[in-house]
């Protein structure tokens, strides 16, 4: 296994930015890349050292990445002095609630440190009670999820927020902008643009920005009434929502929308908006531990077996099987 070290300082230059980067096991690489390259970068291009960080975890040690990288870590309990502390998770993170690292992150947070997460890092800011009154972002795949735990809580599609002090991201390549917006507010606009272009990111996008690819992209159309069809779909897959309603959304007639679904994919838009729910099916058996059931209810199927059914028709599995023949490859 390859391996990135804990970076660890003991200098006290009061102008130094200390962040502490907490990292959750199954955490993606590219958010922690995201996050720490450009403070690499700042340090660089200003022939001086502008920001250290320290690579943190719960316990210590190795922690395991979703890619099934290791990096080694401090725990906790020996952080350095840092400023800032930015949790970073990825996969698994339902079954993740580090009391330890709650407190921790609670304890910085009463010391008025800037708290923040990437990807879905946001979960653990909320179960530490840090997110109530305010707004915030994580991965779009888990956002339904979040709002399911924390119904109370503001949550957006944005790339990322600050609110209160408390940052927030979507993950991945988002995590880079994150980083320039904090190197601006630190040292100036100027030395965040030449970092931007060191890794040849054209530009820092704004932080209301989407996470998605845009529909046209994902698909191959450009007709906007089947585009605004296609995104109101996607934001209803618990509550199924008729073709019918659909159509009145779009302002278009039912029958001229089906005439234009058959004439760019060849299919009813009974069975693509069927086939979407199938593949987020698909997804959270593969990346969640929810039980089938309510994988089944979140993608508006009544039951498991109903979508059973549905599953085996386009994947020539069950549900069951997809989980098991996922896992098995991933052991």
């Amino acid at each position: 296994m390859k391996s990135w070290t804990a970076y660890n300082s003991s200098s006290r230059d009061p102008s130094i930015k200390r962040i502490g980067l907490l990292i959750l096991p199954q955490f993606s690489m590219m958010a922690l890349a995201g996050a720490s390259e450009p403070l690499r970068a700042a340090n660089r291009l200003a022939d001086k050292t502008l920001y250290e960080w320290s690579l943190l975890s719960e316990g210590g040690g190795m922690v395991r990445s979703s890619s099934d990288f290791e990096i080694q870590t401090l725990p906790i309990d020996q952080a350095p002095e840092i400023d800032r502390v930015f949790v970073l998770a990825s996969l698994d993170i339902e079954n993740q609630k580090p009391p330890k690292m709650l407190r921790f992150l609670q304890r910085l947070a009463s010391q008025g440190k800037t708290v923040g997460a990437l990807s879905t890092g946001t979960f653990i800011l909320a179960r530490a009670g840090l997110l109530e009154g305010k707004r915030c972002t994580l991965h779009w795949e888990s956002i339904n999820q979040f709002s399911e735990e924390f119904p109370g809580i503001e949550v957006t599609r944005e790339l990322y927020i600050n609110h209160g002090n408390r940052w927030t991201c979507a993950g991945g390549t988002a995590a880079i902008d994150l980083m320039l917006a904090q190197i601006s507010v630190d040292f100036g606009n100027q030395l965040a643009a030449n970092v931007a272009e060191q890794f040849l990111h054209a530009r820092i996008r704004a932080p209301d920005e989407h996470q998605r690819m845009s529909i046209q992209w994902r698909f191959g159309v450009h007709d906007r009434r089947l585009t605004a069809a296609i995104a109101f779909m996607e934001s209803n897959f618990e509550k199924v929502v008729s073709i019918e309603e659909i159509s009145e959304r779009c302002n278009v007639s039912q029958r001229q929308l089906e005439r234009l679904w058959h004439q760019h994919f060849g299919a009813t838009p009974q069975k693509f908006y069927l086939e979407l729910r199938l593949h987020e099916a698909r997804r959270l058996l593969r990346e969640s531990s929810q039980s089938i059931a309510s994988i089944a209810y979140s993608c508006g199927f009544v039951s498991a077996s109903h979508l059973g059914s549905a599953y085996r028709r386009l994947w020539g599995c069950t549900p069951g099987e997809e989980r098991r023949k996922f896992d098995g490859a991933h052991a």
